[in-house]
């Protein structure tokens, strides 16, 4: 807020306005932007690795493994039904014998030939049930064995199925580099013009009007090559982006480093120039918010002396700072056009507020 505080009110909204203006035409350019990319043919194609499976083979695996998990789903049930049954002839058998056991052990007691005709009966009924509970193991043994061939057979498919994806994942890694690398040139294509374009607004219209537009152009093209072109950037590892960050590095870091060295070049410029001259060409409003700041306008150097009492001379460029009003002899800032104490204009200040 420092740099409002010696502005008019109605210049203070202004520039609020005129962000205003610059961020809301930067939105919906950006939105304007999104829109276009999200329609561009290609833009948002994805490759899959299906897509480079040899399908005639898969179709026959996939068919083979699903014959076969019918199969295993149909051994399991029958299975459970001759585990059933199982159990239900053992419980048979072995409630059979114990009981027979009994039966022989009141026969030996007795000693009764006339029971004889029973003993072969019972014994013959109890190898009946015998014999069926080993049937029904049989069968729960030839399932089990059922049930292992087919569990080996899904085994083999998944396998044959695996290594086809295996043999088609170079050609996809391919196709899928290629179309990264397509998305990017169709963003970098749309944004790089924009990047251009916002270079030069930057560096030529900067005091135009029109500048609050040509700023939400600015941002537009700056959210431009954050959003919609740097996250596509192929990485090769790493290599690509880290040397488009040394790339992106260096140009900036040289405009930055030409831009102090013609503010260094312009300052020396002015300070070889008379203190009247540098006087008349400073702005009014600028001069005073240096002044706030404990900055000298002319050479933006501290103004020595502290802000309780400063020099009223620039003690590095001779710049006259402080002066005493003429009506009333007040000290005041010699950038003031009218003396703060009395409010007669003075010479000086007026005149560097008429060439502001």
């Amino acid at each position: 807020m420092t740099l409002f505080k010696s502005l008019r009110a109605p210049e203070q909204l202004f520039r609020l306005a005129m962000w205003a203006v610059s961020l809301v035409f930067a939105g919906f350019l950006i939105g304007l932007g999104g829109k276009i990319v999200g329609d561009l043919p290609g833009v948002k194609q994805t490759v899959m690795l299906d897509e480079f499976v040899d399908s005639v083979a898969a179709r026959r695996i996939a068919h083979d493994s699903d014959t076969l998990r019918r199969r295993l789903a149909d051994l399991t049930a029958e299975h459970e039904r001759a585990d059933l049954k199982r159990s239900a002839s053992d419980n048979a058998y072995r409630s059979a014998r114990e009981t027979f056991q009994n039966w022989i052990a009141t026969r030996t007691a007795t000693t009764d030939p006339q029971q004889d005709p029973e003993v072969v009966r019972r014994t013959r009924a109890l190898d009946s049930l015998q014999a069926t509970a080993r049937a029904t193991q049989a069968d729960v043994e030839r399932l089990d064995a059922d049930q292992l061939r087919a569990e080996q057979a899904i085994a083999v498919d998944v396998k044959a199925s695996e290594a086809l994806r295996s043999a088609a994942f170079s050609r996809y890694k391919r196709a899928q580099f290629r179309q990264e690398l397509r998305v990017f040139g169709i963003r970098l294509a749309l944004t790089l013009p924009l990047l251009l374009i916002a270079a030069w607004l930057a560096m030529r219209k900067r005091n135009s009007d029109y500048w609050p537009l040509a700023r939400g152009f600015v941002i537009f093209a700056v959210f431009a090559f954050f959003v919609e072109l740097v996250p596509y950037l192929p990485s090769y590892g790493g290599y690509v982006r880290y040397s488009v960050g040394v790339i992106a590095s260096v140009i900036v870091g040289h405009y930055v480093i030409r831009t102090m060295r013609r503010y260094l070049a312009r300052r020396r410029e002015l300070e070889r120039q008379g203190e009247a001259d540098r006087r008349r060409a400073l702005d009014h409003e600028f001069a005073l918010r240096k002044m706030e700041k404990h900055l000298c306008p002319g050479c933006d150097r501290a103004i020595t002396g502290g802000p309780a009492a400063p020099s009223n001379f620039c003690v590095h460029c001779g710049m006259k700072l402080f002066d005493n009003c003429a009506a009333c002899g007040t000290r005041k800032n010699a950038f003031y056009a009218y003396c703060p104490t009395c409010g007669v204009g003075t010479e000086a200040g007026l005149a560097t507020a008429s060439a502001g």
